[in-house]
């Protein structure tokens, strides 16, 4: 009868071994699915637009959550990712993860809401996806060790970021004194309907991450100011009042879609308003999700490309307002209001800074040049991050092409001059070349392999 009782019992014991070791894989692969951090960053772009961060500052909130989750999950993939240790300006060594319960998948979630929600005003928001964030782990039915250790590392390797994040001159740009306003017509000026302050005119003293200074990609000087008749200046400045007095509807489409304002006010009678919208970084993160999503990438590989394109933003902004604080080209709506037509609006709202270069020039070429060399010259897809803001989709043959779009929107807008669109084309291209070539998270023998497959 004892033998009986053993052989009936040992089954018993074996089905609950395979059991319990299913439920164990189960968990595992679910926080394998790279739709957890795409729900972080789209949170995390949700908070930007409300809390209405400027262009500039909000690559910032992008790019230390990013590394933050980088630099966690790489660990579990030492000899496919690098760290960025040594390649970024100084940034230090995570703290090791001694715990042996930690899943770098989670920690890498934890650590990128930890700093996100140190880098943004609504906290409250981010506490609300932390709480919806819970529940899932929950239902996800992560072992509370597991769950406790990876937060734990989440959160020890955030403060190793967010002491990196204090040092790179941010806090001390916010006492730094406004833009005094230089009277000469050849310089900026705050434009209708608001005449807001300029924004951010001391961001070059911002660290850059790769690049080696703010100015190492400066642009050709712009023209010469001459509004005197055929001058190249005044040229370029009739170009715009004539292109915009002439625009079709597809060249309106393509200005409204790549506006990426994200304050514009609109005034009725003695009524005003606003609507908030992405800003230009944000546009070519949720670029980044649907070339991530299309090519099916792996929860590290998602990361990785976020990074990537990140860490160019944030360099290319640097890069481009290092130029436009120094150059102070004034707007065409300035001079095409005070010469040729008083009652003339652009198109697009003048965002609140200088001309030369185009920031969207600049910054999406940045991060097509990035993004095509994570996923080669002709990766078609259909931009569908405007739908969430009332616009349409839009097709494109490569990550250039839709920065060639973006850039020349800004003509169709009527807020740039071409000189601005075609130099900041070409500094963006330097940025992003430079980028490509001194980042390489992938490493060498896996970057090969990516991009051949």
């Amino acid at each position: 009868m004892k033998i009986k009782a053993v052989l009936f019992f040992m089954p018993c014991l074996l089905l609950l071994s395979c059991s319990s070791l299913e439920t164990d894989l189960a968990y595992k692969e679910k926080l394998q699915d790279p739709e957890l951090f795409q729900d972080a960053i789209q949170n995390l772009t949700n908070i930007v637009v409300y809390d209405i961060f400027s262009p500039p500052v909000a690559s910032r909130v992008y790019l230390y959550p990013t590394l933050a989750a980088y630099e966690v999950v790489r660990q579990s993939l030492p000899t496919e990712y690098n760290s960025l240790v040594g390649q970024v300006k100084g940034l230090n060594p995570l703290p090791k993860a001694d715990e042996k319960n930690v899943d770098f998948n989670l920690a890498a979630l934890y650590a990128f809401i930890e700093v996100g929600k140190a880098l943004i005003f609504s906290e409250d928001k981010m506490e609300k996806f932390e709480l919806d964030f819970a529940k899932k782990i929950k239902q996800i039915n992560v072992p509370r060790s597991v769950n406790k250790a990876s937060k734990a590392y989440g959160l020890a390797a955030s403060e190793t970021i967010l002491e990196w994040a204090s040092k790179d001159m941010y806090s001390q740009t916010r006492t730094f004194p406004k833009y005094t306003i230089r009277e000469q017509d050849q310089f900026w000026k705050p434009t209708p309907p608001d005449y807001m302050d300029g924004i951010e005119p001391h961001w070059k003293e911002i660290r850059t991450l790769i690049l080696d200074s703010s100015n190492q990609f400066s642009p050709k000087p712009p023209l010469d100011f001459d509004l005197s008749k055929g001058s190249p200046f005044q040229k370029q400045l009739w170009e715009v009042f004539e292109v915009t007095n002439n625009l079709d509807e597809n060249q309106i489409e393509i200005a409204k879609f790549w506006d990426c304002n994200p304050y514009v006010t609109h005034h009725r009678g003695h009524a005003m308003f606003a609507t908030k919208k992405i800003t230009p970084g944000g546009h070519w993160i949720g670029i980044t999700a649907v070339a991530t999503r299309q090519a099916k990438n792996t929860f590290a590989e998602t990361i990785n490309a976020y990074t990537n394109v990140s860490i160019a933003l944030f360099d290319a902004f640097i890069s481009c307002w290092d130029e436009k604080w120094n150059t102070l080209i004034v707007r065409p709506e300035t001079l095409i209001n005070q010469y040729y037509d008083e009652e003339w609006v652009p198109l697009l709202q003048t965002p609140p800074f200088p001309e030369y270069t185009s920031g969207h020039s600049v910054i999406s070429r940045a991060a097509a040049v990035t993004l095509t060399d994570l996923y080669g010259d002709n990766f078609s897809f259909t931009d569908t991050t405007e739908v969430a803001y009332g616009l349409g989709e839009r097709k494109y043959t490569s990550f250039i092409h839709a920065s060639e779009e973006a850039a020349i929107s800004r003509l169709y807008g009527g807020i740039h001059y071409m000189m601005a669109i075609e130099e900041g084309v070409a500094q963006g291209q330097a940025v992003g070349e430079y980028i490509v070539e001194n980042l390489q998270t992938r490493v060498k023998t896996s970057r090969v392999e990516m991009k051949t497959e």
